[in-house]
């Protein structure tokens, strides 16, 4: 085989190669209307996180992940007992939701305690009533916040064994962006501001509008 023909065959596969890029992604983003919003990349994709779940609100009432995520929401795992890390997590949410607000676009914060033991419902009201207005926070048994908790593949740990009342709870810092019907559409790291964080999230919602 001459020289000649090995550079004609070799060019006409990479553009073969080129062409086929092209067709998968634009196939690929074809059935995603988040796709310009997305940062993330979850091995297995975000249609992987979140579950189904009945946990008790901060008005003391059993409420269903449809009846929580019926608007955008910015969902956050933590505890009212923590001492530095959630209170900044969901002042900077409830931020992000205030500038949305002001966008004209319906956000709302959500909590999800990692410490049920502590974090009962008048806690949790005590609680919210600390930030803006619409806030939600859940609990529940033991079972069934260790099950909501892995359906957003969230770690936790208490650290509870000498002491059962003044314990710290370890566990992971990211928010995520749950659509109506308890979709994740997005998760994003603690060290956005409250302006990105309403940034990266209005894309989402003006997408989905």
């Amino acid at each position: 085989m001459t020289e000649r023909r090995i550079l004609m065959i070799g060019g006409l596969i990479a553009v073969a190669v080129l062409v086929a890029g092209a067709a998968f992604l634009a196939f690929g983003r074809q059935g995603d209307d988040f796709a310009q919003c997305r940062s993330s990349n979850v091995a297995g994709g975000l249609d992987a996180f979140g579950t189904d779940f009945t946990l008790t609100n901060q008005d003391n009432q059993r409420v269903s992940d449809q009846q929580v995520f019926d608007r955008p929401s910015l969902l956050y795992f933590g505890y009212t007992f923590c001492p530095d890390i959630c209170p900044m997590d969901v002042a900077r949410n409830d931020a992000a939701v205030e500038i949305l607000k002001e966008q004209g676009l319906d956000v709302q914060s959500v909590l999800i305690t990692v410490d049920p033991r502590r974090d009962t419902p008048e806690v949790l009201a005590d609680y919210t009533a600390m930030y803006g207005e619409g806030m939600i926070a859940l609990t529940g048994g033991d079972e069934e916040i260790a099950a909501a908790n892995k359906g957003w593949r969230n770690y936790y740990k208490a650290h509870d064994e000498e002491d059962q009342d003044y314990y710290l709870v370890d566990h992971m810092t990211n928010t995520y962006l749950v659509m109506p019907g308890n979709q994740t559409v997005e998760y994003f790291p603690n060290s956005l501001s409250p302006d990105d964080l309403a940034g990266r999230t209005a894309c989402f919602v003006r997408a989905a509008s």
